[in-house]
């Protein structure tokens, strides 16, 4: 799938499949939530709001109001890409929040996936 039609996928089509992810693995909303909102700087109450809104993933990430500068400390593998080394900067964006969804289902401790 090219970039570009990652960008133009509904934000709350995405965010739900991440969401049910974590939930399937025994997290909940507000991990998520937390987590969402530590790398994007989005609050858990504008994050409800986008869902029910016609946003796309890739103006989520564009409009983001304070991207973590920790977020760069994000290393691994998701869909079999390195996310360190993505080039295309939104895109790299987009792998962070996998990556931290994968962390959070695979049970890994709320203080290590937040890089703090």
């Amino acid at each position: 799938m090219d970039n570009e039609k990652v960008y133009q996928m509904p934000f709350a089509k995405v965010y739900g499949l991440l969401l049910q992810k974590v939930l399937k693995k025994g997290r909940t909303r507000e991990e998520f939530e937390q987590v969402v909102s530590w790398l994007t700087g989005y609050r858990p109450e504008e994050l409800a709001e986008l869902q029910e809104s016609d946003l796309t993933y890739g103006d989520f990430f564009r409009k983001a109001p304070a991207l973590n500068p920790n977020r760069e400390k994000i290393t691994g593998v998701v869909c079999g890409v390195r996310v360190e080394t993505i080039e295309e900067p939104l895109m790299r964006e987009i792998r962070y929040l996998d990556k931290l969804a994968d962390e959070l289902a695979k049970g890994k401790p709320l203080e290590k996936i937040l890089r703090n």
